[in-house]
């Protein structure tokens, strides 16, 4: 019984481990949006200036915060602020950060980021997932991966080293899933799998095998390959390798 209630415990705890690579704190001068957050209650409450945060976190839609997402509140070193303003945006689960106009809503549901992200300050070195035709790129609304098509049995590989934080089928849409936890900031997924390889808790190195494709919750055999790298979706191919 115990055994069960943990298993159902991971599920239900998948979304927000997929959208938010887990919850642990954010060092000082950080903040993590939270649902019902506004970049003006958050400036307040960090006593600075939205245009501020805005110019720290290079923000393009200061209307627009997502769920998850961590934001610098405390000026860079040889910083200033600049004086107190206004904004109205809300984080919001789900929202594009380009979508133009104010959010006036609240965030609720599972923290889950589509938004399209510039590439990190300290990127991620991969290799290709698997072998195959990328049949669906990457645009972080409808698809926040990418989708690489072969014949079923095709060997799947760790793109990165990691940990194995998830071994199931228990999301729907995703078939059977692993999601690999390289480090605080980044984690991958592989969906669809005919067959899982490796178990929760196993740390598996960059190119090892740890699927075969398939088509489970799929019309077509195919690896969905998905990047998240502070719980915001963001494209792998650049972080691939050419060939």
């Amino acid at each position: 019984m115990l055994a069960t209630r943990i298993r159902r415990l991971a599920c239900a705890g998948l979304v927000a481990a997929l959208a938010a690579c887990g919850s642990a704190p954010v060092g000082p001068g950080y903040y993590r949006v939270e649902r019902g957050d506004t970049l003006s209650k958050i400036a307040r409450t960090n006593r600075q200036s939205v245009q501020s945060i805005v110019r720290w976190n290079n923000l393009s839609n200061p209307d627009s915060i997502e769920v998850g997402q961590v934001l610098r509140v405390a000026p860079p070193s040889g910083t200033v602020s600049s004086g107190n303003g206004a904004s109205r945006g809300t984080a919001e689960s789900g929202a594009p950060a380009a979508r133009s106009g104010t959010a006036t809503g609240t965030a609720s549901g599972s923290a889950s980021s589509a938004a399209p992200s510039a590439a990190p300050a300290a990127p991620i070195s991969l290799v290709w997932p698997a072998a195959g035709n990328v049949v669906r790129g990457f645009d972080g609304k409808n698809s926040k991966g990418i989708d690489i098509s072969n014949s079923p049995g095709t060997p799947v590989v760790a793109a990165a080293r990691g940990t194995v934080v998830y071994a199931g089928n228990g999301l729907r849409g995703y078939g059977n899933l692993l999601i690999i936890k390289h480090n605080s900031d980044y984690l991958t997924a592989y969906a669809h799998n005919r067959t899982l390889l490796v178990k929760e808790g196993q740390t598996v190195a960059q190119g090892q095998k740890i699927a075969e494709m398939g088509d489970t919750d799929s019309d077509r055999p195919m690896l969905h390959f998905e990047l998240r790298y502070e719980g915001r979706s963001i494209d792998p191919s650049r972080s691939l390798p050419p060939r």
